[in-house]
């Protein structure tokens, strides 16, 4: 499979290097700057595959970046990840509007902007974000439609395997009920918010073996997340 190419676009230094080290563990091709100007110059030289893009950065200002992206025919359809530390929504609503697909306020955790980034490359290039989704010591072959924890195989029914995967694409995320309606069942009117409640505590039977970890978090009046660090 081609390795998906990354620009990295990040002027803290400490925080690239961590993602470089976790990004090319997950077999990315990486080119890096903390700089704006130079951001543009590298996009045009090798149109990468996926863009992250703090907003802070030296030079040309992430969201003029962003928005140089979209206006060339080049890069216009190149999928973009904002980073930053400004959280207030009126930050993110104009991040999205200027053109990117994703945005995560700082700090973050960068088992998370893995999870974003394959799966943004899953919607729009799905040959290069592979058929597999990793989490913990879970491992679940999208195209085989087989999921193992610790090498064990573990049978799942295709809701629960729908709801997994879910989970997966969004580790330590919190979903309401609701939520999970709208995206697991698709918003089938005929489900109760109960049958959220069922189809959880088999997917926990089934992932959860001996003393191992219970992957799955319920949160109180809020729902469910994949978080284990609990």
């Amino acid at each position: 499979m081609t390795r998906p190419r990354m620009l990295l676009v990040e002027d803290d230094a400490i925080l690239a290097d961590l993602l470089v080290w976790h990004f090319e563990r997950e077999q990315f091709d990486i080119a890096r700057t903390g700089d704006g100007e130079e951001a543009l110059l590298l996009a045009e030289e090798q149109v990468p595959d996926i863009v992250i893009l703090d907003w802070m950065v030296e030079g040309v200002s992430g969201i003029e970046v962003c928005r140089r992206l979209r206006r060339s025919v080049s890069t216009a359809n190149v999928p973009i990840i904002m980073l930053t530390a400004r959280g207030e929504e009126s930050d993110r609503v104009r991040g999205l509007e200027t053109g990117a697909d994703d945005y995560l306020t700082k700090p973050f955790s960068p088992r998370e902007l893995i999870a974003r980034v394959h799966a943004v490359l899953r919607r729009v290039r799905p040959a290069l974000a592979g058929e597999t989704l990793h989490y913990a010591d879970l491992e679940m072959d999208v195209a085989h439609h087989k999921v193992r924890r610790a090498s064990r195989l573990v049978p799942l029914g295709p809701t629960e395997f729908r709801l997994l995967r879910h989970f997966l694409e969004h580790p330590g995320r919190v979903f309401s009920r609701e939520r999970l309606l709208d995206t697991v069942w698709a918003h089938d009117s005929d489900i109760e918010l109960r049958t959220v409640d069922v189809h959880v505590r088999r997917l926990r039977k089934a992932l959860n073996h001996g003393d191992q970890t219970d992957l799955i978090r319920t949160v109180r009046s809020a729902g469910y997340a994949l978080d284990a660090e609990t």
